[in-house]
């Protein structure tokens, strides 16, 4: 049986950790990424950990002509996993025609050229971003999809209705959404984990960088929001749980046990965790005092995001194991690692 796995972005921070959980369940992985956001050494990486190579094609793919140059060496592929996007919220609000222009044609182009050159099976990464700001706690996939507060959550929105109308009028094409809440943490050999260029977007690289010394100081922002401590509250899943429940949905696509065209389901872990939780957590494990500051709200942000996963539980077997501890851990682990240069 034929196992090669087309992954969008794979060289990103979710994609990297997918990539390596594939291999390591026999699948053969072809990364497309065009280095935006990512490093070509994570090649070596994935690969020391997993002792097997990869297939790397370097591809932008909002060029459409290239896109289908590229797919067109791989159509013997039996899925896709499109992860390549842009992620930053605050930078989304900032430049919403970059993240509209990216993310959109990205999709298009995947969307069209494999289903085109016969590849039926996607898995696309998507995000609570979609839910906007929840009428109702914790969040279903029952929950009203509502507008997204910032353009980065609106292209997952709209990237979703995209494969929703595709896969009416195609019957013969079957995908799965994964709506991520909040990943942090590294893979556990500490060889690889979340390295944004340029100045963070997420809580948890900041957090290690300014305990590295990298970033002078940590922005918390907003303490006056209606939470447990006035914080934000957010769903933390460790990386590798999530990539797990990559290989739980794609084995279903495979095995043609969905039961419609477009599944959808919720990764979290069910708990929220506001931002100074995670700070804290962060203090215990690494005995350092993180330089912090309290800061006005950013826009973009909602005050509370946090799951039910009992859908995932009940059709694709999976349930997230890891807790906060650990994904702080692992996260510290990976940077140390990075910045004694130990990888």
């Amino acid at each position: 049986m034929n196992k090669k796995i087309i992954v969008t972005g794979g060289l990103g921070y979710i994609g990297s950790h997918t990539t390596i959980e594939l291999i390591q369940n026999n699948f053969q992985v072809v990364v497309f990424d065009d280095l935006s956001n990512s490093s070509q050494k994570t090649i070596a990486r994935i690969e020391t950990i997993t002792g097997e190579k990869i297939i790397f094609e370097k591809v932008d793919l909002k060029n459409e002509i290239r896109t289908g140059q590229e797919f067109s060496k791989h159509k013997d592929a039996l899925a896709v996993i499109h992860f390549a996007a842009h992620k930053a919220v605050n930078e989304s609000v900032k430049n919403p025609l970059n993240y509209y222009q990216n993310n959109l044609f990205a999709i298009l182009n995947t969307l069209k050229w494999q289903y085109e050159l016969g590849i039926k099976n996607f898995i696309f990464s998507s995000s609570a971003a979609v839910y906007g700001s929840p009428e109702s706690l914790p969040i279903s996939e029952n929950n009203k999809i509502q507008r997204p507060l910032s353009p980065y959550g609106n292209t997952k929105k709209i990237s979703e209705e995209i494969i929703e109308d595709f896969t009416k009028i195609n019957s013969d094409f079957s995908a799965i959404s994964l709506r991520y809440f909040n990943p942090i943490g590294a893979h556990d050999s500490g060889k690889i984990g979340e390295l944004p260029k340029g100045i963070p977007n997420n809580l948890m690289p900041y957090i290690t960088q300014t305990a590295s010394g990298v970033r002078e100081k940590l922005k918390v922002f907003g303490n006056d929001y209606p939470t447990k401590d006035g914080t934000p509250v957010r769903d933390y899943i460790h990386v590798v749980d999530l990539a797990k429940a990559h290989i739980k949905a794609l084995t279903r696509l495979i095995e043609n046990k969905q039961e419609k065209p477009l599944e959808i389901y919720n990764l979290g872990t069910g708990n929220g965790f506001s931002v100074l939780e995670v700070i804290k957590s962060f203090e215990r494990i690494s005995g350092l005092k993180l330089n912090y500051e309290i800061v006005t709200r950013r826009e973009g942000d909602v005050p509370e995001l946090f799951a039910t996963t009992d859908l995932a539980f009940k059709k694709l077997g999976w349930k997230a194991e890891l807790g906060l501890d650990e994904m702080v851990k692992s996260a510290w682990k990976w940077e140390q690692n990075y910045r004694n240069h130990n990888i």
